[in-house]
């Protein structure tokens, strides 16, 4: 009996000491002192000749990257034979399917399109009874082929055991939109997030994002978008299926969330609303 007693003791400590719930892990994953780096090892005893060989392998490698940035031009910016597509001068669209089968952009200019668009959406997410969040997002598309981004996410998290918790991120992304058509679009990103709560830490983000208009009014949408601090990252995917109504876009879909390791598979809907 004593024994089993002493187990029993033991094993409740043991999960007293080792359980949190989702976000704590999360916040504790991006957390400043959670360096993979820290214990690396002071490499300060290489040679003179090795320092040589460095350093001419590092001039060839300079070559190589200016002449990758030169080559990559053409496909972050535009290639010459797209310069002779209509889609090159392709016009923003007051809002999909305004009058007509097209989304985003239209090859001319007409009572369709606009010389800038402002685009609100509100989602609710959902893990589960315990963890959801409302993510909130706006778009200033401008210029033809520029958009600015400002998202917002708040999740919070009702544990029975481990508490209640809260993490929110702020994204701010400046967009390329590099495939311009009236059915589909693609853009790329780049810009900063801050990840509030314990970590309180701002980082760098890049984003990825595309839409097709299949059939009107419908659109599908994805967009991933990843952020670098003290080594870990915060990765959001989201997926969704659009129903275009005049103004307004009713979405549901699923998005992902990966913060400091800790995964957050979630369900989402909402509305939006082109201005």
């Amino acid at each position: 009996m004593r024994h089993l007693f002493f187990i029993l003791f033991l094993s409740f400590f043991t999960f007293q000491a080792n359980s949190q719930g989702k976000l704590e892990k999360a916040e504790k994953g991006l957390s400043q002192n959670n360096n993979y780096y820290s214990s690396a090892p002071n490499s300060r005893t290489s040679s003179s000749s090795s320092y040589e060989d460095n350093s001419l392998w590092g001039g060839l490698a300079m070559v190589f990257i200016e002449i990758g940035l030169y080559a990559t031009y053409y496909g972050l910016i535009e290639s010459p034979t797209e310069k002779e597509h209509r889609a090159s001068e392709a016009f923003i669209t007051k809002y999909p399917y305004h009058s007509s089968n097209r989304g985003n952009y239209a090859y001319n200019w007409d009572g369709d399109t606009n010389l800038s668009r402002i685009t609100l959406t509100n989602r609710f997410i959902a893990e589960n009874n315990e963890l959801y969040g409302n993510h909130i997002n706006a778009d200033f598309r401008f210029l033809k082929r520029v958009s600015i981004e400002a998202d917002y996410l708040q999740l919070w998290e009702n544990n029975t055991f481990f508490g209640d918790n809260s993490l929110a991120t702020f994204t701010f992304l400046a967009k390329y939109h590099r495939v311009r058509t009236e059915k589909f679009n693609a853009y790329w990103g780049m810009g900063g997030t801050y990840i509030a709560g314990d970590v309180e830490e701002l980082g760098f983000t890049y984003g990825i994002g595309a839409e097709y208009f299949f059939a009107k009014p419908l659109s599908l949408e994805l967009n991933y978008n990843q952020t670098l601090i003290n080594t870990r990252s915060s990765d959001k995917l989201n997926l969704s299926l659009n129903y275009h109504i005049d103004r307004f876009k009713v979405t549901g879909g699923y998005e992902y969330l990966r913060i400091g390791g800790v995964g957050f598979s979630t369900f989402s809907v909402g509305i939006g609303v082109f201005l």
